[in-house]
């Protein structure tokens, strides 16, 4: 029951919970792909309407690439993430960090996609050692193709050059012996730029630091920058490298992560106005991506830590962008605020308990100090007077005989302020009960999509109304707004003077579209402006959770050319009692 959507859907034949998307403390990293006209007018694919007729997804939405990707095609993987594209002719190639879910250690994946990245074939491994991997920065020089990814585990920087391009490399050489965190190589003004950050220094600021050396050549020597460290302040300034750096219209942008509220919250972008050997300065300006209103119902609702956006052939850019739902750390969160609400409970049980005479705090007389040696009067009367045990005895004492008494006249369950105090009691433990189950048993509150064949989609919403129910419109629009693969919400309008669209609280577009006559069958009008093959029509009046639609949503996918119904209206009891 409390599963993850993704680990429920075999629609590859393999069962996913035997080879990964299990839930892990770093996260549940995906990947999306993002076009434009310029680096800083970045859209996700959702919103290019890329079509693919033998998927079934219309249009093909974020994430493109998954844990469940890796996973059916038979690689362990609990997330992917620090995504790098290179670029060969029409075919590009996605190198990323994926979390091997048996080593749990960080290997170096690819894949492949021939339709500009809607799609993705996983090749398989490129990298694999016995340390922790990531941030594959790929990269040509003198036609040889090079990899450099992060292995600060074993505190080196490392460069790797393809034998068999993508999946078989070779050490290539030693850059450092440091063990630098997500690096980067430019060429800049006839020099090569080499940007890292070294945290394992006194006084270092964690994702804070920022380093830079220069050589003739990305091969070394690399000698440092005169101004090191560039950075080494609050990890919410953007230090930390968040993947490729990029050029446009004759600037040099740098991008950095923002680890201030949680690690890896979002990416920032910095134009580098001097590079050097002895100044460095760089400004931030807008990245002009907008964050979802989908809060943990979108795949990078939480964060999105690493960037790589790249010019193709054809004028256009793409970018890859990896993204999570929930904050850093959220297991272990859940758990200790889980911990803390069942230990109030023990709490309470026990101060009912006292307050009613029927616990007493007693602690046993065989709880004190053990000595090999023979005992004397000195030494027992220090134990007597200095030891814990002894003090907690005399607390729980005078707990048993004055508390109890002290208000065992108000507290007594015949009475109404007995009742109340009762009641009260009863309440607060209850309460805290729920909310350790929930914390335990009820996941990160997310309501995800369902994957089909690796792919994801997105369906418009449609539902009829008029003015005598707009508060229930309103309701509406803002729960199924929030659902992952809603796209747009198309409100049918029947009669009376239609809403303002400051009017509706939603995370997608709406559409108002008003009807001159009044009709029930208005609904079924063919309309040219809904932009997803796939349709629901829900009516106003009814609320359903997100994962119900989703795995509705599913099922319509592997059968398209049907229709799929809910009916999610009850009748029981004896008689029988119509209910929502």
């Amino acid at each position: 029951m409390f599963s993850k959507p993704y680990l429920r859907s075999t629609n590859a034949g393999v069962g996913l919970n035997s080879l990964g998307c299990q839930e892990d403390n770093e996260g549940s990293w995906s990947i999306g792909v993002f076009y434009g006209d310029s680096p800083f007018s970045l859209k996700p694919i959702e919103a290019m309407n890329e079509w693919r007729d033998e998927v079934a997804a219309w249009p093909v939405a974020n994430p493109v690439v998954t844990c469940a990707s890796l996973s059916v095609a038979g690689i362990p993987s609990n997330f992917v993430a620090d995504p790098f594209i290179y670029v060969q002719g029409d075919t590009l190639f996605l190198f990323y960090e994926t979390k091997n879910s048996i080593t749990s250690q960080g290997d170096i994946g690819v894949a492949k996609s021939n339709d500009k990245g809607a799609t993705w074939q996983q090749l398989g491994i490129a990298l694999d050692e016995d340390w922790h991997l990531s941030y594959p920065y790929v990269f040509n020089y003198l036609g040889q193709i090079y990899m450099m990814p992060e292995s600060s585990q074993k505190g080196e920087l490392c460069l790797y050059r393809a034998l068999n391009f993508p999946l078989q490399w070779t050490l290539e050489k030693v850059l450092a012996k440091r063990p630098l965190v997500d690096s980067f190589i430019i060429n800049h003004a006839g020099e090569y730029w080499l940007f890292g950050s070294d945290n394992s220094g006194f006084g270092t600021k964690k994702n804070g630091q920022l380093e830079i050396w220069y050589s003739s050549s990305p091969l070394g020597p690399w000698k440092p920058h005169k101004k090191n460290p560039i950075y080494n302040v609050d990890k919410s300034v953007g230090a930390r490298n968040g993947g490729r750096p990029f050029s446009y219209d004759g600037n040099l942008y740098r991008v950095g992560q923002d680890c201030g509220e949680t690690y890896g919250r979002r990416v920032r972008i910095f134009k580098v106005e001097v590079l050097t050997r002895v100044d460095y300065k760089e400004v931030e300006v807008p990245l002009g991506f907008e964050e979802s209103n989908k809060g943990p119902n979108a795949w990078n609702g939480a964060r999105y830590h690493h960037l790589d956006v790249q010019q193709l052939s054809s004028g256009r850019w793409i970018a890859v962008m990896d993204g999570d739902r929930v904050p850093s750390g959220d297991p272990v969160h859940r758990f200790i605020l889980g911990s803390a609400s069942f230990a109030a409970v023990t709490a309470v049980v026990v101060v009912l308990g006292v307050l009613h005479g029927i616990v007493k705090c007693i602690v046993p007389l065989n709880w004190r100090a053990h000595f090999p040696w023979k005992r004397n009067n000195a030494l027992l009367g220090w134990e007597r007077s200095k030891l814990f045990s002894s003090k907690v005895r005399r607390f729980c004492s005078r707990l048993n005989s004055r508390v109890p008494l002290s208000v065992r006249g108000k507290a007594k369950p015949g009475t109404r302020a007995g009742k109340l105090v009762l009641a009260v009691i009863f309440a607060v433990g209850a309460a805290s009960m729920c909310t350790g189950v929930k914390y335990f048993y009820g996941g990160n509150g997310a309501e995800e999509p369902y994957p089909l064949n690796g792919s994801y989609s997105q369906f418009t919403l449609l539902t009829m109304t008029y003015d005598a129910r707009l508060w229930n419109l309103k309701m509406y629009v803002r729960h199924y707004s929030r659902c992952s693969s809603v796209k747009e919400i198309i409100v049918v309008w029947n009669r009376g003077t239609p809403p303002r669209s400051g009017d509706l609280d939603s995370a997608v577009p709406v559409r108002i579209r008003v009807e001159d006559k009044n009709s029930l069958n208005n609904r079924f009008k063919k309309d040219p402006l809904i932009k997803t093959r796939a349709v629901l029509e829900l009516d106003d009046d009814i609320m359903m959770a997100c994962d119900d639609i989703e795995r509705g949503f599913s099922i319509w996918r592997q059968h398209p050319d049907r229709i799929v119904g809910f009916y999610p209206r009850l009748a029981r009891g004896s008689p029988l009692k119509y209910r929502g």
